[in-house]
């Protein structure tokens, strides 16, 4: 059975965002028509704005909390019916439309959610216990955090992106090699290794402790 969202759990999700981020950055989110999500996002990217006086006597008006300028917010309203999509919408909920799209313009994209899309169905064929349909449950948190941790390893060092290929060289004998295409993962695209790393690799990796803060 699938476990219903929150506020609670969008809030997290938009902080854990915000705590990766650069104090300042705002980047532009694109999400589903979760209500939900709109309201994490006002939360954490906000603050408080002073309306002016309409009047010029009586009380001044409170302070309201308002969104930032910076926010660029859209969402993709999917319509079913029976299960299957009939209806796609695309629907700007901050910032201006022209600069959302000029931003995934610049990379070729346009407002969609298919890649957490595309992720979440990453999760569900390599992650038993998040799957859809099975018998493989993880009884504690835990658990399902130490499933989440390796496959995250696996999905960044190991797995080759067809996404993220480049191709060789002209140089490079295409036709005794039988390679057009160099294969890359997303640690490769990042810059973090220079090559796809084998799965006993990762688990045999000695991950360096991590520096503990010096107690006067």
């Amino acid at each position: 059975m699938r476990k219903p969202r929150t506020q609670a759990m969008a809030q997290r999700l938009v902080h854990q965002v915000m705590q990766v981020l650069a104090p300042e950055c705002a980047p532009l989110f694109l999400t589903d028509g979760y209500r939900e999500y709109l309201i994490a996002l006002v939360t954490h990217y906000g603050q408080w704005i002073q309306p002016e006086r309409r009047q010029p006597q009586g009380p001044r008006p409170k302070p309201r909390w308002m969104p930032k300028p910076s926010l660029l917010y859209a969402q993709v309203v999917k319509s079913y019916r029976r299960r299957r999509i009939v209806g796609v919408k695309h629907r700007v909920i901050f910032g201006a439309a022209e600069t959302i799209e000029s931003i995934l313009a610049k990379r070729g994209w346009k407002i969609n959610t298919s890649f957490i899309e595309r992720l979440n169905l990453d999760f569900r064929q390599h992650v038993a216990a998040i799957g859809r349909r099975v018998n493989t449950l993880c009884k504690h948190e835990a658990g399902l955090r130490q499933q989440l941790t390796l496959f995250q390893s696996y999905h960044n060092f190991v797995l080759p992106h067809a996404s993220l290929r480049l191709p060789l060289p002209d140089q490079v004998d295409t036709m005794e090699s039988g390679k057009r295409w160099q294969p890359r993962t997303p640690a490769m695209a990042a810059g973090l290794t220079d090559r796809v790393w084998s799965l006993r690799e990762i688990l045999m990796y000695r991950v360096p402790p991590w520096p503990q803060s010096q107690m006067g």
